[in-house]
């Protein structure tokens, strides 16, 4: 007779033959295991949204740029932006391309199984085609300001000491509207 208790019985738990896992029970934890992840991503980034969070962190990237080209005037914007598309017209990404990687990644989110390493991919090449887009953007930037007179250049300092004043303005009055505490 067989007692459950007894470590040596083979109806015991302790003395049970463990089963392997199944390659579907695997990828349902595989799955699980992302989808938590992406929750927990998620909710970071919902919290890196508030302002109090925020303004404790660094700068985003697009914070550096947006002053910068907001200064020039008209016609530099006009013409950086023209070498931008002509560059762009040699081989590099185009709208209709970067519409069809995000077509891509909504696929393979739909797909069952998903693939993990194909949105990895799709992404990866969105990311280097982006920072090689400000890295033209930023070349193209100095090259206009370099070949800009010294009053040029000076119009081109009073705009952007112009931004950043109106912009830090506008941050510390939408604090005050929200009653957060003034920044440091």
């Amino acid at each position: 007779m067989t007692n459950p208790t007894d470590p040596r019985s083979p109806t015991s738990p302790a003395g049970a033959a463990r089963a392997p896992l199944g390659g579907w029970i695997k990828a349902l934890l595989f799955i699980s295991l992302a989808l938590n992840l992406a929750v927990a991503g998620l909710a970071v980034g919902a919290m890196l949204r508030h302002d109090a969070l925020r303004d404790r962190g660094g700068a985003r990237a697009d914070q550096f740029g947006g002053p910068y080209t907001g200064a020039l005037s008209r016609e530099d914007r006009r013409a950086i932006w023209r070498e931008m598309r002509a560059m762009q017209a040699d081989g590099r990404p185009g709208r209709a391309d970067i519409r069809a990687d995000f077509d891509a990644v909504v696929q393979a989110l739909r797909a069952d199984p998903y693939d993990p390493a194909a949105v990895q991919i799709i992404v990866a090449r969105q990311f280097q085609a982006g920072l090689e887009r400000q890295q033209i953007g930023q070349e193209l930037l100095l090259q206009r300001i370099a070949q800009m007179d010294p009053a040029a250049r000076a119009a081109f300092a009073d705009r952007l000491a112009d931004r950043l004043e109106r912009r830090d303005n506008w941050r510390e009055q939408r604090r005050n509207e929200r009653g957060l505490a003034p920044r440091d």
